[in-house]
């Protein structure tokens, strides 16, 4: 798994990559037998089958990581390429919070988080079983709003106001609600869409390079 969070950075920063070097990774991954990394993405993760070729193709006893623990890894890189205010947090000792509304899909892939720092900070992971946002989900750096809760969205959104979280989900309509970021799956690759007003709101600065990895999708409601 740590290798798959390295990978993962090394993917959001695949545009500083230039052309030429872009094209022969690509080469390279495309004449790959089977990985462990296939169903999720061959295209999208092909950087990283080139970077780590010789860790994740030699070991075919691996086992494959799941949907959500590559949204996992995602979401902890995404606070990487976030520029976060002060406001985002109570005092400099207070640590980083991700926040799971509804039925949480992810199991025990966000586990293992606990034991790592956020620039300089601890990790908390809080669960609400619910779209009641109660007050605790509003000093949360990113909330994860499960598909269960699809008929509340744009009340968790308007809870939310006024905060500098991150708001992501994984069902269709999120980012037009209101969210932030929305992950998709295509042809079984995980892709995600960005809402720049959303984030704009929330005094939250995404970084150019997570962005050109994005669909971008305006609500207009700024």
């Amino acid at each position: 798994m740590a290798i798959l969070k390295k990978g993962v950075g090394y993917i959001l920063n695949w545009q500083g990559i230039s052309r030429s070097a872009q094209l022969k990774h690509r080469s390279l991954a495309s004449r790959l037998p089977g990985n462990k990394f296939a169903r999720y993405g061959l295209k999208f993760l092909a950087p990283l089958i080139a970077l780590f070729v010789g860790i994740s193709i030699a070991s075919p006893q691996a086992s494959q990581p799941s949907e959500y623990q590559l949204k996992a890894a995602f979401l902890f890189n995404f606070a990487k390429f976030i520029d976060w205010p002060d406001k985002s947090f109570a005092t400099p000792q207070s640590p980083f919070m991700l926040c799971v509304i509804g039925q949480d899909p992810f199991g025990s892939a966000l586990d293992e988080y606990l034991a790592k720092t956020m620039n300089g900070r601890t990790v908390q992971v809080a669960h609400f079983p619910s779209a009641g946002v109660p007050g605790g989900v509003r000093r949360c750096q990113i909330t994860f709003v499960s598909a269960s809760e699809k008929l509340h969205f744009r009340d968790v959104v308007e809870s939310l106001k006024g905060t500098s979280g991150l708001l992501v989900g994984d069902a269709d309509g999120f980012v037009a609600a209101g969210g932030m970021i929305e992950f998709t799956l295509e042809d079984n690759h995980v892709r995600f869409a960005i809402n720049p007003d959303a984030a704009l709101r929330a005094d939250l600065k995404v970084s150019s390079k997570l962005l050109a990895l994005a669909k971008i999708v305006h609500d207009g409601a700024n």
